[in-house]
């Protein structure tokens, strides 16, 4: 059984998994009965486990974001979508693999479902840009949610990208047109709009598919304007300092729920959700029924109305302290 990688915060819990394989393996090479044993030491392991994982700092809990074992976009569609069918392409030349798309269905309603997507291992991630899609990705979305919206079909979004692909090859393609023009269509759109950060939300490469109507988050995923790293070069010059641009950013579920950037935070499983994937994945098709079922009665005005003011009213608190310190001044 091939064990499964261990982030550096999780190293003391490697003792007692070893413990564990040992008298399982002793179990079975011998008819002596170790149930109480095992019993015993497996619940110790997942209260420590437990533990760990309810203390985890915003630079840990970008780790357990971009772990390589935490389900992908393709992951969920398939453990909760039925009838399955993707699309390709933008129909100007490209099929990013960075950014995957079609339709299908979640229970007994035709949805459409995008997302970012990364790869298991250097070759997939190679194959897939490591998640960063280019302008034909983006456009590519567009052109399935055009469709979804033309047909009447709710749209669910699923983030998890390290942002935009910066190349020079898709900065001459028009990058931040094709990201911008999203951002204004997607406000347009007459049907339900879900968007779930399963991962890392990084930039605009995360809003260019995230202009939803509700914005869901895993409670180990993190969702910021620019990753830790890049904000601790520009500041301090020292891409060291990134433990601390993570606290400072406020990307955990927790922080930007207080900020009303997000709408819910979804409990992930002891461990996170690489460690119970098909756990993690009926959490978020449970959520998902929930919110598209609270959306579906809405008529098409006001759900662009009120994602129209969902977006209008982030940020006012900055305006508020600026008018503050005009009157301090």
């Amino acid at each position: 059984m091939a064990r499964r990688p261990l982030l550096e915060f999780e190293k003391p819990l490697v003792e007692l998994e070893q413990q564990i394989e040992q008298i399982r393996q002793l179990a079975r090479d011998s008819e002596v009965d170790v149930t109480q044993q095992l019993h015993q030491l497996e619940s110790l392991a997942a209260r420590r486990r437990q533990e760990i994982f309810q203390g985890l700092t915003p630079a840990q809990k970008i780790q357990v974001a971009r772990h390589p074992q935490r389900p992908s976009t393709l992951d969920y569609i398939q453990m909760f979508c039925d009838d399955w069918v993707e699309l390709h392409g933008d129909r100007r030349g490209n099929d990013d693999q960075a950014l995957v798309g079609g339709v299908g269905r979640l229970g007994d309603r035709p949805v459409l479902l995008i997302g970012h997507q990364k790869g298991r291992d250097t070759k997939e991630n190679v194959a897939r840009n490591f998640g960063m899609a280019t302008p034909g990705g983006y456009r590519k979305a567009m052109r399935l949610m055009d469709h979804a919206d033309r047909f009447r079909l709710p749209i669910l979004s699923f983030i998890d990208t390290p942002g935009a692909y910066a190349g020079l090859q898709a900065e001459e393609q028009g990058q931040g047109e094709a990201i911008a023009v999203n951002l204004r269509e997607m406000f347009r759109l007459r049907v339900p709009v879900i968007a779930t950060v399963i991962g890392e939300g990084g930039s605009g490469g995360a809003l260019g598919i995230g202009v939803a109507d509700r914005l869901l988050m895993f409670e180990h995923s993190v969702y910021t304007v620019a990753s830790p790293e890049a904000c601790a070069s520009i500041l301090w010059r020292d891409a060291a300092r990134a433990p601390d641009a993570a606290a400072a950013l406020r990307i955990t579920g927790t922080d930007l729920l207080d900020l009303g950037v997000v709408d819910e935070v979804l409990k992930e499983p002891s461990g996170g959700n690489n460690w119970a994937p098909l756990e993690a994945g009926a959490i978020l098709r449970e959520a998902l029924e929930r919110h598209l079922g609270e959306l579906e009665n809405r008529s098409e005005r006001e759900i662009r109305d009120s994602r129209y003011m969902k977006f209008r009213a982030m940020g006012q608190f900055i305006e508020e302290m600026s008018h503050n310190l005009d009157e301090a001044a």
